[in-house]
């Protein structure tokens, strides 16, 4: 006792020592303990867990690091600012009292026991009353009603105790999510009377029942009775509205559908109880735009949220309707309709979409265009109307052409930006040939018509195509040109005949003709007759000629006007003549001084000509004296021979004569000179001279340029 009245004085004390407002604290807030006295009605037990009251500290700075010291250390204040038994407590004093403590405040409040009994009865204790007693536990289901306001504890049920002897020192206990597990201390139990109360208001939505157990003990906590399962059950109440899962719904109907065709299904959601009126739905139509032309256009099924057509399919007409888009306002109530039930709303848009019930029809029935000849691409757009939906399969236009153009000079195409048919001329038309062409052109939609819509007259035209004349190039026949003729033919030879014609055939136009083209510069042309002859030597060796071909351009010019041009190329197939005498090669060929091989080189022959002016070849020695004492020529087959030395030579260069002769007719002969390198060898390796070859004599160089010339002029 004396611990608590000094606890009591520090109470004083503290209550005389906190003054005014401090600095940092919200206007008008006093730190500390908003209400100083509290009452707690005192029981045979305060079970474990369970909250008994709720003090109010406020130290003006958001309740944040707040620490809190009670004088019974058999009791904490908890985060939610309970006064909650840290065990099961039979006798706790006549009064306790709560220190809190942050930065901001320091105070102190008492909490007074109500209705304590005797010591002397608290102590007392009979050794034969702790025998088993028959009894039975009752616990009846309860009810609450979800939203209920305070105050709390609110009793909802009891139970009981049925015995033949009366029992003094039973204590009922409440275990179980919302008693002693999460959601802790929703409901308690009177442990005297068994009386089941309700802390604090419910919700339905979040949970509509608790399964908990209640038993007796005695006063040392030992079971006596039970446990048996108590079901509480929570009452809902009409407190949610119905929700549609979106305000904006859309559907579609096809245009001229019958009346009772579904366009589609409204679905509202309400969160209390199924079983009850408090979520039964019905739904209405409370406004319709536009409303024309009729207002009620539309019906919802009540119950199933169903959007239906009433409206005749002859007004269900896309192309005579207001608007293509209805919107609806549709409004769902609880309560099974009635005056008091709640409300929710969305809104439905409802499109009228299109079936193909027009077909397309052509603005005219004949078209007309002028086309020059020669021309090709777009000449005409064929314009057409359609009252379908644009941009849709009944109102896109297929075009095709079903009569007058069995050479297919024409083709029609659809723009797709405004549906007209591009006629295009895809050959070239020939005013000479037809002047005028007259073609069918039928139109239809991509999809097909409804059964009771055909296409018409009015989806076929005319068109008349007028061909204008211009003036148009000749034209060189054939082309190109191929000749063949022999290189080196003599000059202003002829070559060939060029043929152009004036393709105006109702006009009497002159051909002239000219050189456009002629890289050689070997040709000429007679520029009122075409003829074509040599200016120069045809030589097929050029480097104009490519595979044996030599090619030149021509222009022919009418005298129209404006004239006009056209081109033709002659080819000219070079035949090859013996006019290019054959040489040896390689020209350069090394020996050892001392090489026991006396086989110098394998040289071979190469000519410009073609077979048979070309190989075989015969390659021998110069005519020079001597040259039989040191070497030697064999033929090794057709194109090559090998040059051998008769005896070893000194350090030198040497320079050997080769006389090569080809197959052609006549003949042609070329000395060729080989360069022979006669070396010092050393481990692999040629030291070879650097100076001067040894030359034949010029006397001797002299006879045998005379031993050739004969046969170049053969």
């Amino acid at each position: 006792m004396e611990s608590r009245a000094r606890i009591f004085l520090l109470f004083l004390l503290h209550q005389t020592s906190v003054g005014g407002q401090q600095e940092g604290h919200l206007e008008g807030c006093v730190p500390g303990f908003q209400v100083k006295h509290y009452q707690l009605a005192n029981k045979r037990i305060f079970q474990r867990g369970l909250p008994l009251l709720q003090v109010e500290f406020d130290d003006c700075a958001g309740n944040e690091d707040v620490a809190f010291k009670v004088s019974v250390s058999s009791f904490h204040v908890d985060e939610n600012l309970n006064l909650v038994p840290v065990k099961d407590v039979t006798y706790s004093g006549p009064s306790l009292f709560i220190h809190g403590l942050s930065a901001h405040a320091d105070d102190m409040a008492q909490v007074d026991m109500t209705g304590l009994p005797l010591e002397s009865t608290r102590a007392l204790k009979m050794p034969g009353l702790s025998r088993r007693l028959k009894r039975s536990l009752l616990v009846p289901p309860m009810i609450v009603t979800e939203n209920q306001r305070a105050p709390f504890p609110r009793i909802i049920g009891r139970s009981h105790v049925i015995s033949t002897e009366k029992s003094w020192d039973h204590i009922f206990r409440l275990t179980g999510h919302g008693a002693d597990q999460d959601p802790k201390g929703l409901f308690t139990i009177d442990i005297d009377t068994g009386d089941v109360s309700v802390t604090r208001s419910l919700d339905r939505e979040v949970i509509d029942s608790y399964l908990l157990e209640v038993s007796t003990t005695d006063l040392n906590g030992n079971l006596v009775e039970g446990p048996v399962i108590l079901v509480i059950t929570v009452i809902d109440q009409n407190d949610n509205r119905p929700i549609f899962r979106e305000t904006r719904y859309t559907g579609e109907i096809l245009e001229g559908s019958p009346i009772g065709t579904t366009v589609m299904t409204m679905m509202a959601f309400d969160a209390d109880d199924p079983a009850t009126d408090n979520a039964a739905l019905r739904y209405n139509i409370i406004r319709q735009s536009p409303d024309k032309p009729s207002r009620n256009m539309f019906y919802i099924d009540a119950e199933r949220g169903d959007i239906v057509t009433v409206i005749s399919p002859m007004l269900l007409d896309r192309e005579t309707l207001p608007t293509t888009t209805y919107e609806l306002e549709i409004v769902a109530k609880d309560m099974a309709g009635s005056e008091v039930g709640l409300t929710g709303t969305a809104t439905a848009t409802i499109t009228i979409t299109d079936k193909n019930d027009h077909a397309p029809e052509f603005t005219h029935p004949l078209f007309e265009a002028y086309v020059l000849e020669g021309s090709t691409g777009v000449v005409l757009n064929l314009t057409i109307d359609d009252r379908d939906d644009p941009a849709t399969g009944a109102w896109r236009a297929v075009y095709s052409i079903v009569n007058g153009d069995s050479t297919r000079r024409f083709q029609i195409q659809t723009n797709p930006d405004n549906n007209e048919g591009m006629l295009s001329v895809v050959k070239p038309l020939d005013y000479e040939g037809t002047a005028f062409h007259k073609i069918y052109i039928k139109v239809e939609n991509e999809d097909p018509l409804v059964p009771d819509v055909s296409y018409g007259p009015t989806s076929t035209a005319t068109v008349q195509v007028k061909v204008l004349d211009i003036n148009e190039g000749p034209v060189f026949f054939p082309d190109p040109l191929v000749v063949t003729r022999m290189e080196n033919i003599p000059v202003e030879s002829f070559v060939a005949s060029l043929n152009a014609t004036d393709p105006d055939t109702l006009q009497l136009q002159s051909v002239r003709y000219s050189m456009l083209r002629d890289p050689a510069g070997w040709l000429t042309v007679n520029p009122l007759r075409g003829t074509v002859n040599t200016l120069a030597s045809l030589d097929r060796e050029s480097p104009h000629v490519y595979d044996n071909k030599y090619r030149a351009l021509f222009i022919a010019i009418d005298n129209g006007s404006p004239p006009a041009t056209g081109t033709g190329t002659l080819i000219i197939h070079l035949e090859d003549y013996n006019d290019n005498a054959p040489f040896v090669v390689p020209s350069v060929a090394q020996v050892c001084e001392d090489a026991h091989d006396m086989n110098v080189a394998i040289v071979g022959g190469q000519d410009r000509d073609l077979p048979p002016n070309g190989a075989p070849f015969k390659i021998e020695l110069g005519k020079q004296p001597g040259l039989d004492k040191t070497w030697r020529v064999k033929s090794v087959n057709s194109t090559h021979s090998q040059i051998m030395l008769l005896h070893s030579l000194k350090k030198a260069n040497y320079q050997l004569p080769l006389l090569i002769t080809d197959s052609g007719v006549p003949p042609l002969s070329n000395i060729s000179e080989v360069k022979v390198q006669v070396c010092v060898c050393n481990k692999n390796k040629m030291l070879c001279s650097s100076a001067h070859s040894h030359h034949p004599s010029l006397l001797v160089m002299f006879a045998a340029v005379i031993l050739v010339l004969p046969c170049l002029f053969q």
